[in-house]
């Protein structure tokens, strides 16, 4: 079982939303759910992911670094996954932030890129293998 059962994302323009997301979390391997007034995407085993439209119109966009949403790591299998992924986000009108690279930062594995959608909601592909222990 999931840690979270759910996630629920706020945007501006749902039907434009859909647009955006249905083409990312179908690479991913969702399925997507549509309802009355949002749309959901789930697999098996995972953490559903559902978009709402906002109650008020003119709220948005998110601003990266305010109080509230960061951003969703998705951990995926290769670096080639988060380059396929990042440029399936950007066709389907996401904005790079930041274009696939390394991270030494955070360790010398660490790959990833970073995109926002028009309601400034931002996600990251991210690949992350464990360390290597040469004694085996």
């Amino acid at each position: 079982m999931p840690l979270l059962d759910h996630l629920g994302i706020t945007v501006e323009d749902l039907p434009h939303a859909i647009s955006q997301f249905h083409p990312v979390m179908d690479a991913l391997g969702f399925t997507r759910d549509d309802a009355e007034n949002s749309v959901a995407w789930q697999r098996d085993g995972e953490t559903e992911l559902i978009i709402f439209p906002a109650r008020e119109a003119g709220t948005g966009p998110h601003r990266h670094g305010e109080v509230g949403w960061q951003h969703l790591a998705f951990a995926v299998e290769s670096r080639a996954e988060v380059d396929r992924l990042h440029a399936i986000a950007l066709d389907a009108g996401w904005t790079a932030v930041r274009d696939p690279k390394l991270y030494p930062r955070f360790n010398d594995r660490y790959y990833a890129s970073f995109v926002e959608d028009d309601s400034g909601i931002r996600i990251e592909f991210m690949h992350n293998p464990p360390r290597v222990n040469p004694a085996g």
